[in-house]
């Protein structure tokens, strides 16, 4: 490795022109990834909502609706203005109202009271719009300007078109107060103004590359296009700052600056190596979720960590080396204390805090498995955003309702009047459009109107457009497309097709739930063995793990007893970030300790570690959970702002069971760690003080 470290300090023009160059080209490339916000489109193409979408769309033109649109203080005649303007709008593929379930043209006190009351109520018309998926945002703005701000609008397509235009400028903003933080971090830890603009550079070309290298994946999740950078900035920090130190331990003993660096680079390759291999394994597991965000975010951020460790040890020592002289000219007087206090301190309560953590974490374990959760993209919006407030106005006066489209083999009538029957015996359905329902069995197809045909019609499969009078996601909801499925297969054996945004959200939760229990034992999995190889013991990776883990369980166990409900999605993404993001605090911690541990008593080397190790994990700590605090604050996507919540409570908890409960562990197993461990030699005055007894005799 020499060698090759030789080589790329002599050879620094081509090297920084290179990543320059790659860090431009990422940037221009990160405009062309394109983002998508729709969460459905990530489930596996087996599930059957996700089959019977696709269906649909080759079946018939319409799709399925995805939009609810109120319109207040309308008569009929009006209601049916509307309706044809909604129509007309570009982007809008079909619309659905009252004229579409009864007859207007006689008192609609004789028609089917629920069926009214499910489009038409107190002067105030509800459409169910469909909307094209290619053209969302457009459409859903154009609508806006149909109906106007007094009225309201709902649904997956109008949560996709605000989360599109809104996270976009919200993750601008975090990015910037993020980057603004880290500069104030790095100005405090460090000793010279310019290194944090060195180590912050390195880390935007790292970014910038893995932004644009995003471009392979054809497109992103909204959760990997708003986290990856800002998680990869917070990740990576620590390595940049770990190899500046290195070189300045390495220069105060060899005064030739490019062989010094190879120094840095040959001491610390396999400490920041070993760091970023178990973040890069534990963001790599989400890759085993069948539910596509998951293999989404764990590549790009996996890949942006590889990134940022081939920048760390290619761009920037010839950076560093380049601009070193200035470093040296702004240097300052050292901000951060040497922790020698608090290592004492830790050294006195660490015993105690172990046997808390360890009690803590049984209660906290069972609570993070017992959580109330949000599955879909139905609750991504509060009441404070006008999404929230408009989906509240209509569910105060339609009730909570969703459509389903149920699609069956036609060429059966009597199998369609009889599934119609025993779908209308279902409570939660309040209206059905279909070929029977709408013109009745009895009356040939050729006499239909050919629009209205058309919606209801294929040359293959009929449809049944079902208004459904339950909420979007919920052990209601699934419970209804459980039983709108089974009625469904007594009629149509494995060959009807149901889809809708509570069919893809009780699907979602079907898969993301089984997703849980393998995504986090394939994490805790790999780093233990990576730990097991680096380290060569039986006792410190468990040790490790433990800590990190026993974090993970309370951070998503407070929601349980806080009584609050989880996006599911933001729960189970954090377990491996958490893991693979700040494990690296407790292998630094090892490390050091295991380090002072050859040369002094077990209580001693604990206090010397902590002196030793808290600017470097308060550095990185602090930046992670800013940014996470940053992220769950500013953004008004509930599963990103949970995300960032977790992210930055859990690296706060991570941060505590290194500090206060590791040194406990580490301490308490100090003599199993030296029998399970190869190669580890301890400090033991007994033996000393033997040998030296020994050689007096001898001499």
């Amino acid at each position: 490795m020499r060698k090759i470290y030789s080589w790329i300090v002599g050879n620094p023009k081509k090297i920084l022109v290179f990543f320059f160059f790659a860090a431009v080209c990422g940037a221009v490339l990160h405009n062309l990834v394109e983002v998508n916000y729709d969460m459905t489109d990530y489930l596996p193409a087996d599930t059957g909502s996700t089959v019977s979408l696709e269906l649909m769309h080759e079946e018939f033109d319409g799709g399925i609706p995805n939009a609810r649109v109120m319109i207040r203080d309308v008569s009929i005649a009006q209601a049916l203005e509307y309706k044809e303007k909604l129509k007309n709008c570009e982007g809008v593929t079909a619309v659905l109202w009252l004229d579409d379930a009864v007859s207007i043209y006689q008192p609609l006190e004789m028609a089917d009271a629920a069926a009214v009351e499910t489009y038409y109520k107190d002067n105030t018309a509800l459409f169910t719009v469909t909307v094209k998926e290619n053209d969302i945002v457009a459409t859903v703005d154009r609508i806006r300007e149909i109906i106007g701000e007094d009225n309201a609008m709902t649904g997956d397509a109008v949560s996709t078109a605000v989360a599109t235009t809104g996270t976009v400028n919200e993750i601008r903003i975090i990015t910037v107060f993020s980057v603004l933080f880290v500069l104030l971090v790095l100005f405090i830890t460090t000793t010279s103004w310019t290194e944090p603009l060195v180590v912050l550079l390195g880390l935007g070309v790292a970014i910038m590359i893995n932004s644009g290298t995003n471009l392979i994946f054809g497109k992103i999740s909204f959760v990997t296009n708003a986290a990856c950078a800002i998680l990869q900035l917070a990740v990576s920090l620590d390595y940049s700052v770990f190899l500046l130190h290195r070189y300045e331990e390495c220069l105060r003993q060899n005064y030739d600056k490019k062989s010094a660096m190879v120094d840095a680079l040959c001491k610390s390759a396999s400490s920041i190596a070993s760091s970023g291999l178990t973040t890069v394994i534990g963001f790599f597991a989400l890759v085993f979720m069948r539910f596509g965000i998951g293999p989404d975010l764990g590549l790009a951020l996996a890949k942006g960590v590889a990134i940022s460790l081939v920048t760390v040890f290619v761009f920037m020592p010839v950076l560093i080396l380049s601009v070193y002289p200035l470093i040296e000219k702004t240097r300052h007087k050292k901000l951060m204390p040497e922790f020698k206090r608090f290592g004492r301190l830790v050294s006195r309560i660490m015993i105690p805090m172990a046997l808390v953590f360890i009690i803590v974490a049984v209660p906290s374990f069972m609570a993070s498995n017992s959580n109330a959760y949000y599955y879909g993209a139905s609750r991504i919006y509060g009441e404070d955003t006008q999404y929230g407030r408009d989906t509240v106005a209509i569910e105060n006066t339609f009730g909570k309702n969703d459509t389903y489209v149920l699609m069956v083999p036609n060429g059966d009538i009597k199998a369609e009047q009889s599934l119609s029957d025993a779908l209308h015996e279902i409570p939660e359905i309040t209206s059905i459009l279909s070929y029977v329902d709408t013109v009745g069995a009895e009356i040939p197809k050729e006499y239909l109107d050919a629009g209205t045909l058309a919606q209801l019609v294929s040359d293959d499969y009929n449809r049944f457009v079902l208004s459904v009078a339950v909420n979007y996601e919920g052990e209601e909801t699934f419970d209804l497309v459980e039983r709108i499925r089974r009625t469904a297969d007594t009629y149509y054996p494995g060959a009807y097709y149901l889809a809708g945004e509570g069919v893809s959200t009780y699907d979602l939760m079907d898969t993301i739930t089984a997703d849980t229990l393998k995504v986090n034992l394939i994490a805790i999995g790999a780093v233990f063995v990576i730990l097991l190889l680096t380290m060569r013991s039986l006792t410190l990776p468990v040790i490790l793990v433990f800590a990190i883990e026993a974090a993970i369980w309370i951070n998503i166990g407070i929601p349980y007893f806080a009584d609050s409900v989880v996006q599911y999605i933001a729960y189970l993404i954090i377990s491996s970030i958490q893991l693979g993001a700040t494990v690296d605090y407790a292998i630094l911690f090892t490390d050091r300790y295991l380090e002072h541990r050859q040369t002094m008593p077990k209580k001693q080397a604990v206090v010397e570690t902590v002196s030793s190790v808290t600017t470097s994990i308060l550095t990185s700590g602090t930046v992670l959970s800013v940014v996470g605090f940053l992220l769950s604050y500013l953004s008004s996507h509930r599963i990103l702002s949970q995300l960032g919540l977790f992210l930055g409570r859990g690296t706060l908890l991570s941060m505590a069971g290194v500090f206060f409960v590791l040194p406990g562990l580490l301490y308490i197993f100090d003599g199993l760690v030296r029998k399970t461990t190869l190669k580890l030699h301890f400090y033991n005055p007994g033996k000393e003080k033997k040998s030296n007894d020994n050689q007096e005799i001898h001499a």
